[in-house]
């Protein structure tokens, strides 16, 4: 087991797939990006990291405290995947299909993308309910539960 990088193409039955963890297609919430950037910024980390445990550890609980309250009180419409964003990412990996996950709304959605049929698949999370998706060369099946 290894960690993936931000994108991965697999190929399942022949087909390219796009997976990604999702939150870099939810471009229209501008402070979550921010926060992303500034966490993944080596300088930041290197930085983050030279603190004391303890006080890392204080850190982390407050930026997830505000994190959730932010959550909160932000328009669905904003923590959801811009449409844009999936169509580039999709045009950019030549991919008809995408996984992905960070939203946690599972579903499988087929839209037209430059004329031709595409789907993304969103995993629910696995604090409230689980996901699992199902590839045959056939169909593409998503089971929710919990």
């Amino acid at each position: 087991m290894g960690l993936l990088p931000d994108s991965v193409i697999v190929d399942v039955y022949e087909q390219p797939v796009l997976l990604l963890h999702g939150d870099t297609l939810c471009t229209d919430d501008v402070n979550y990006q921010q926060l992303r950037a500034m966490l993944r910024d080596e300088q930041w980390q290197a930085e983050f990291l030279a603190l004391p445990l303890e006080e890392r550890i204080a850190q982390a609980l407050a930026l997830r405290e505000k994190s959730m309250t932010e959550t909160g009180a932000k328009d669905e419409a904003i923590m959801d995947v811009n449409p844009a964003a999936v169509e580039a990412a999709l045009r950019q990996h030549h991919c008809a299909l995408m996984i992905h996950g960070h939203t946690h709304r599972p579903a499988i959605h087929d839209f037209q993308l430059d004329g031709q049929p595409a789907r993304r698949a969103v995993l629910g999370d696995w604090y409230r309910r689980g996901s699992v998706l199902t590839a045959t060369p056939e169909s593409l099946e998503l089971t929710t539960f919990g």
